[in-house]
């Protein structure tokens, strides 16, 4: 994975950090709890993007940086994302659109 695929936090639009420890919590059970977070603050959302450090993968996978952006960030920033949930200090991070 590229250097430009690992985001900082002051890249991403309105930042919520959580922290979650429970070690046996996968991608899928840390996605159920960062929708969880950003529904507190916006009803209705569609999530646009995400990212996943442990793993290495990302969404939408594309190779290519925009700009020094990781690429699924700028999809999103693109999309008109306006909230993001950041677990772990960048270890996963979900981008979301408000509806």
């Amino acid at each position: 994975m590229e250097n430009c695929q690992i985001p900082t936090l002051s890249m991403l639009p309105n930042p919520i950090t959580i922290r979650i420890t429970d070690e046996a919590c996968d991608f899928e059970c840390v996605k159920r709890k960062a929708v969880s977070k950003a529904m507190a603050f916006a009803g209705s959302l569609e999530l646009l993007s995400w990212y996943d450090r442990k793993r290495q993968v990302y969404y939408p996978n594309d190779e290519c940086c925009v700009e020094g952006e990781p690429n699924w960030l700028a999809y999103a920033l693109a999309k008109s994302a306006d909230l993001a949930i950041d677990v772990n200090d960048e270890e996963y991070v979900f981008v979301f659109r408000k509806s």
